[in-house]
């Protein structure tokens, strides 16, 4: 039931317990006793919203960094990654099979912020080695969801 539940919650975060009761045949106590559960168990570590920030005027500029790192003894990745994952501007960090160990999502107010971010704080860490900083020209989807929708084909028809 706990995989049911959390299938419904990843889709939409917003639907209340009542609701999942019925879907699936259950009381609502047993759906929210599951969920605190989950909850307390870290299996459910946040509710998330999926904003188009193009539709706000508010500009943000996304980077995926590809990052080298020398594993350290002891810790392999996980001590380069920690160090990356605590700056406020790192949103997500994945190790990664491939040229590249670690590949780093970032997001900042301008490309300059971000060229400071790789300069001036993720490439003095002790053991990164090379990163190759690809910006975010346009979101088509993301955690599933389709951005924009498809867009008008604005070309006239061909009469044959």
């Amino acid at each position: 039931m706990l995989k049911k539940i959390l299938k419904i919650l990843e889709e939409d975060s917003r639907i209340a317990p009542e609701q999942i009761a019925t879907m699936l045949g259950i009381s609502e106590d047993e759906v929210s006793s599951i969920i605190k559960k989950a909850e307390d168990d870290g299996k459910i570590l946040k509710y998330k919203t999926l904003i188009n920030w193009d539709k706000v005027n508010d500009e943000h500029v996304w980077a995926l960094i590809e990052v080298q790192v020398s594993p350290q003894r002891d810790t392999g990745y996980d001590a380069i990654a920690e160090k990356i994952y605590r700056f406020p501007q790192a949103r997500s960090v994945y190790l990664m099979s491939g040229a590249y160990d670690l590949a780093v999502l970032v997001m900042g107010k301008s490309m300059h912020e971000i060229a400071d971010f790789v300069g001036q704080k993720l490439s003095p860490i002790e053991g990164v080695r090379a990163a190759a900083t690809h910006f975010i020209m346009k979101r088509y989807k993301e955690d599933g969801v389709i951005m924009n929708g498809p867009e008008e084909v604005k070309r006239q028809p061909v009469i044959l």
